[in-house]
């Protein structure tokens, strides 16, 4: 039986500038960092959690990079982690944003990844 995800992956165009945004601003830590044919196996957790965030483009998947992702990132207090992520450096394209369900902020990676933030 299926478990859990185990990673998930965000295409980039320049691994070390990735690395060092989630790292850096994000916080996550390195798991691996190895060679994986022309690119690296860049594999991340975010402290307390279990899914794997990968940085890696599948060969002639390049055209993905940019743009809305299929994936929100969970924090206890969206307006606490946007001021300190915007203080990092983070760029929001939506301030948090209250709603009947939760509140939620959308942020951007170097390549032009887009992100929810939300509440859980």
């Amino acid at each position: 039986m299926i478990k859990a995800v185990k990673f998930v992956s965000i295409p980039t165009r320049d691994q070390d500038r990735a690395l060092e945004f989630y790292t850096q601003a994000l916080g996550f830590r390195v798991v691996t960092d190895q060679p994986f044919g022309e690119q690296r196996w860049i594999e991340l957790r975010i402290p307390g959690a279990d899914t794997g965030i990968v940085l890696f483009t599948p060969p002639g998947q390049e055209d993905r990079i940019g743009g809305f992702m299929n994936l929100s990132f969970a924090s206890d207090d969206v307006q606490k982690t946007y001021d300190e992520l915007s203080a990092r450096g983070v760029e929001f394209v939506q301030p948090p944003k209250t709603e009947h369900w939760g509140t939620s902020a959308i942020f951007k990676d170097p390549d032009g990844n887009t992100f929810v933030l939300s509440s859980k």
